[in-house]
């Protein structure tokens, strides 16, 4: 059953394979229900897989394959917090590694053009800080970097 209050992502027809590799990747992720067309549609056929239930880290969300007519932005994009430098750069590596793209600020795209921002826990917490120089040193620092290198972080909040 679908949760009051789900995230619907577009696919044109790879909504089960984006989350097949959503929950091989991500903790708390895992596919749910495969739902299969009763008949043709504009971006498919009757037996085709329409929409896949799926979670990620623990967010509920609906794959659905509309086709071609839309496509992801970076308007919209998951937020993974990182504990450290070893589950960063395996997050980062496995999305971009496996067909997709860096961008800046620990951004990058999936192969399906979906956007994640891979995020250091220590990240937030300098350019948070309540030192106005200490998080402008670490706001400073990110702009730098494509995926995020904690020990440069650390090195911008001390200065």
């Amino acid at each position: 059953m679908i949760p009051k209050n789900t995230i619907c992502l577009w696919y044109d027809g790879a909504a089960l394979d984006a989350a097949t590799f959503y929950a091989a990747t991500f903790p708390d992720s895992a596919v749910g229900a495969v739902h299969r067309a009763p008949g043709d549609y504009p971006a498919g056929k009757q037996g085709d897989v329409l929409t896949v239930e799926f979670t990620v880290c623990g967010i509920p969300c609906l794959g659905l394959n509309g086709g071609p007519e839309f496509t992801h932005s970076e308007a919209f994009s998951f937020v993974i917090v990182t504990d450290d430098q070893a589950e960063t750069d395996r997050l980062w590596h496995a999305i971009v590694d496996n067909g997709g793209q860096e961008s800046q600020c620990g951004w990058c795209k999936d192969r399906w053009g979906l956007s994640w921002q891979i995020t250091p826990r220590i990240l937030t917490e300098g350019y948070t800080d309540p030192d106005r120089a200490v998080a402008r040193r670490t706001f400073e620092a990110i702009h730098t970097m494509r995926k995020i290198d904690i020990a440069a972080i650390e090195a911008a909040r001390r200065g």
